[in-house]
C-alpha cells in the first residue's frame, strides 16, 4: 500500500460496524471518495489484537487505517483535573511564580485584495508537563468568517482536517483521544466564538493548528476596515440559562453551568502567550491614509496601492481586537463585482455603494432613542466613552426632532414616559440624566429592547434607535428574536464600545434593524463615531431597491432581505449566477419623494477571487441563522448542516476534525487543560467575571 506521510485526511467514521474507520492520503480536488469491495483487513498497531473486518474506501493514493472501539472506558480520571496551564506563562508579581499553560503563540497572516480578505491563523500548542495533556482553547474569529481549512501539524506531518457533522466528529475525536492518537477538534459555539481541542500532546512536544478563512471587509465613507478579534469578551447570561458563554476565573471550570466557558486570568497575572500579525493589502487604487488606534504597527509601502502591515512586538498581548482602517483614493467609490466559477457553477459578491446624490437630500424629522448599556462590564472607560458619545449626540439634535434616553443593566429606566421635543431645556435634562449613569449589575439587554421599541411610534418622524454597548451577553438569540418581534418601523444603529465588543450581536442587530454598526475603541474618537452616525441618518436612505443584472441570470442572492442603502455605508450581496457578468444597474427610491436613482456598475469594476464560493456559502448560512431567531420549524438546522458539509465550512452543526494515524502515544490520554485568557483591555475583572 502506498503511504503519504506528509498529508493525511481524516475522512469517515463508521459507527454502525462498532468501529471507527479513517483514511489518509491525497484527496482529489473535488474531495470525493469511491467504494471498494468489502475485505478483511488487519493493520498492526492500529487495530485491536484480532484485526477488523469492514468495508474500505479509497481516496486517490490513499492509506487506510482502522481504530477499534474499546469495550470499556478506563475509570479513575476526571476531565476537570488540571495540573496548571501551558506555554502561555502566568507571572504573579512579587512571587515570580510561573504557571505553564498549553498555548504558546498565535500567528496571523492576512491578504486583502479589494474588499475580500483571506486569513491564516496558526495556534502553537506545547506541553511543559511530565504527563500528556489535552488543551482546550476558546477563541474568537470575525463573525462573517468562512472557515474552510484546518490543518494539524505534528513534527513533519501535516494532517488535513475534514468537516463532519458535529456529533459524529466529537465521537470520533473522543475515541481517538481515548486510544492515544494525537487529534484535534474545532467546533463553533457562536458565529464569532470557537473551541479548539488538541488531544494527547506528549510531554515536551508541540502540535500546531492552522486555520484559514475568508471574509469581506467593512467600508464607511472611503475607509476600509480590517479587523481581527484576539480575545473573547465575558458574557452575561440571564438566570436559568445554560446555553450561554460563562465567564469564570482560571481554574474554576464548570462553575458557570454554561455550555461554553471562558477562563480569565486574575488581576496581577500576566500572560506569556503572545500574538504576531501581518496583513498585506492590495487595494487596487492608491491608499491615501492608514490608521490603527488599537495597536502599534509597522508599515511597508510596496506600491501606492499595496502596503504590508505588521504588528509591533511591543504590542503583542492578545487582549483587544486588532482594527486597521485605511482610506482609498477618490472622492467617490464605484460599486464592485467579484466573481468566481468552478465545477459547481458561478458565484459573485457585490459591494453596492449608495449614490452620491443622496448627500444633497435633507432628512425628515426624527425620533431618536438613545439606549446605553450600564452593566458591570461597561464600568470604567467603556462607560466614560459611551457617555461622552451620547452627550455629543444629544447636542447635535435638530429642531423638530424628539428624543428619549434609556439605560439598562439588570433592569431598564428612562428619561421620561415618551420622547420629548429637542428643545434646549429638554436637551439639558437629557445631559444631566446621562451624567448620573453608572455601570453596575447584569446585562439584561432584553429590558433595553422592550423599553426602546414598545412605546407608540410617531408616524410623522423616522424612529432611529441607537444602542451603545459592548454586547457582552450570552443570550443573543433571545435579543434578536425580540427585535424581530418589536422592530416595527424603527431603524437600529449599534455602537460597539470597548476593545473587544461582541460584533456578532451588534452586526445582527443593525442588519435586522436596517441600520449600521460602528466601532468605538478605547483609543478612538467618539466625535468621529457620532458625527459619522449623524451623517448617515441626516439623509434619506435608498429604499425599495431593484437590481437589473444585465447579462447575468442570478439565483440564491443573500442576504435574502435587501437592506436599504445608507449614505456612506455600502451593502454587500452575494449569490449564484449564470451567463456573463457585465453592466449592472440598481434602482431605488429616496426619502418620501417618488424619485428614482440609478447606481451603475461598469465592466471595469469586475474582478475575480477564488474565495467567493465560501463567502457565498457562509452568507447563506448566516441568512438561515437569522431565520432561526423567529422560525422554529426544525428544518433550518438541517439545511445549514447540508450547506456547511457541501462547502467544507464551520457551522454550529459541523466541526473540523484531524487525527494523526502514524502512531499511538504511550499511556492514558492525560489531563484536560483549559487555556485561560486575559480580560479584554479596559474591562474590569471584578465586575464581569463570576
Amino acid at each position: 500500500m502506498r503511504k503519504k506521510a506528509l498529508l493525511s485526511f481524516v475522512v469517515f467514521g463508521l459507527a454502525s460496524l462498532g468501529m471507527v474507520v479513517y483514511f489518509s492520503g491525497c484527496m482529489s480536488s473535488a474531495g470525493r471518495y469511491s467504494s471498494l469491495p468489502s475485505v478483511n483487513y488487519s493493520y498492526p498497531g492500529l487495530a485491536d489484537e484480532s484485526g477488523i473486518s469492514g468495508e474500505l474506501f479509497q481516496i486517490e493514493e490513499d492509506e487506510v487505517w482502522v481504530i477499534a472501539k474499546a469495550q470499556k472506558v478506563q475509570a479513575g480520571h476526571s476531565e476537570k483535573d488540571e495540573p496548571g496551564s501551558g506555554s502561555m506563562m502566568v507571572v504573579v508579581p512579587g512571587q515570580e511564580k510561573e504557571i505553564p499553560l498549553p498555548l504558546k503563540h498565535t500567528e496571523v497572516s492576512g491578504k486583502v485584495v479589494g474588499y475580500i480578505a483571506s486569513v491564516e491563523v496558526s495556534q502553537q500548542f506545547e506541553n511543559p508537563y511530565d504527563t500528556k495533556i489535552e488543551a482546550s482553547y476558546v477563541f474568537p474569529l470575525p463573525q462573517n468568517s468562512a472557515v474552510n481549512e484546518f490543518i494539524m501539524t505534528v513534527g513533519d506531518r501535516k494532517i488535513r482536517g475534514i468537516i463532519r457533522e458535529r456529533e459524529e466528529a466529537e465521537k470520533i475525536y473522543a475515541e481517538a483521544k481515548r486510544q492515544g492518537y494525537r487529534a484535534a477538534l474545532m467546533t463553533q459555539e457562536r458565529p464569532n466564538i470557537f473551541t479548539q481541542k488538541v488531544a494527547n500532546i506528549e510531554p515536551g512536544k508541540a502540535i500546531d493548528i492552522n486555520i484559514k478563512y475568508f471574509n469581506t471587509l467593512t467600508y464607511r465613507d472611503g475607509w476600509y476596515e480590517f479587523a481581527f478579534p484576539m480575545v473573547v469578551g465575558p458574557r452575561y447570561n440571564p438566570p436559568g440559562s445554560t446555553d450561554g458563554v460563562g465567564a469564570v476565573p482560571h481554574g474554576k471550570g464548570g462553575s458557570s453551568e454554561q455550555k461554553t466557558e471562558v477562563q480569565y486570568l486574575k488581576p496581577g497575572q500576566r500572560s506569556g502567550h503572545d500574538i504576531g500579525l501581518t496583513v498585506a493589502i492590495d487595494a487596487g487604487v492608491a491608499i491615501e491614509e492608514m490608521i490603527c488606534n488599537s495597536h502599534v504597527i509597522k508599515t511597508e509601502k510596496v506600491r501606492p496601492e499595496k502596503v504590508v502591515v505588521k504588528l509591533s512586538k511591543r504590542d503583542s498581548i492578545p487582549n483587544k481586537d486588532f482594527v486597521l482602517r485605511y482610506k482609498v483614493a477618490g472622492d467617490k467609490m464605484k460599486s464592485g463585482l467579484v466573481t468566481h466559477t468552478d465545477e459547481r457553477g458561478g458565484y459573485f459578491t457585490m459591494m453596492l455603494y449608495p449614490p452620491a446624490s443622496l448627500n444633497s437630500l435633507k432628512k425628515a424629522p426624527m425620533e431618536l432613542i438613545f439606549v446605553l448599556d450600564c452593566s458591570g462590564s461597561m464600568n470604567g472607560k467603556p462607560m466614560e466613552l459611551s457617555k461622552k458619545a451620547m452627550k455629543r449626540a444629544l447636542r447635535k439634535l435638530s429642531q423638530g426632532d424628539t428624543f428619549q434616553v434609556i439605560r439598562f443593566s439588570s433592569k431598564a429606566s428612562k428619561l421620561g414616559r415618551n420622547p420629548v421635543l429637542a428643545t434646549a431645556k429638554n436637551i439639558r435634562r437629557g445631559l444631566a440624566f446621562v451624567d448620573k449613569l453608572r455601570g453596575d449589575g447584569g446585562t439584561q439587554m432584553i429590558e433595553g429592547i422592550k423599553a426602546a421599541l414598545d412605546f407608540k411610534h410617531d408616524p410623522k418622524r423616522l424612529r432611529v434607535v441607537s444602542f451603545m454597548t459592548d454586547g457582552y451577553i450570552g443570550n443573543e438569540s433571545q435579543i434578536l428574536a425580540a427585535i424581530h418581534e418589536k422592530l416595527g418601523a424603527a431603524r437600529i444603529f449599534s455602537f460597539g464600545v470597548g476593545s473587544s465588543p461582541n460584533y456578532y450581536l451588534l452586526d445582527r442587530m443593525a442588519w435586522m434593524g436596517n441600520g449600521a454598526v460602528a466601532r468605538i475603541g478605547l483609543d478612538d474618537s467618539t466625535a468621529d463615531a457620532v458625527d459619522g452616525f449623524y451623517d448617515a441618518i441626516s439623509h434619506p436612505a435608498l429604499t425599495d431597491i431593484q437590481i437589473d443584472w444585465g447579462g447575468m441570470e442570478v439565483s440564491e442572492v443573500y442576504p435574502g432581505r435587501m437592506r436599504d442603502l445608507i449614505v456612506g455605508r455600502p451593502v454587500i450581496l452575494t449569490g449564484r449566477f449564470k451567463g456573463t457578468p457585465g453592466a449592472v444597474k440598481v434602482n431605488g427610491r429616496a426619502g418620501q419623494v417618488d424619485q428614482r436613482y440609478t447606481v451603475p456598475l461598469s465592466s471595469d469594476s469586475i474582478g475575480e477571487h477564488k474565495g467567493i464560493a465560501c463567502v457565498w456559502a457562509r452568507m447563506k448560512i448566516a441568512d438561515m441563522n437569522n431565520q432561526l431567531t423567529y422560525d422554529k420549524t426544525g428544518e433550518i438546522p438541517g439545511m445549514i448542516k447540508d450547506v456547511a458539509l457541501e462547502y467544507g465550512l464551520m457551522s454550529a452543526y459541523t466541526a473540523f476534525l484531524a487525527v494523526d494515524s502514524s502512531q499511538k502515544t504511550a499511556g492514558d490520554h492525560g489531563i484536560s487543560v483549559a487555556v485561560p485568557v486575559p480580560v479584554p483591555d479596559g474591562v474590569r475583572y471584578d465586575t464581569t467575571v463570576q
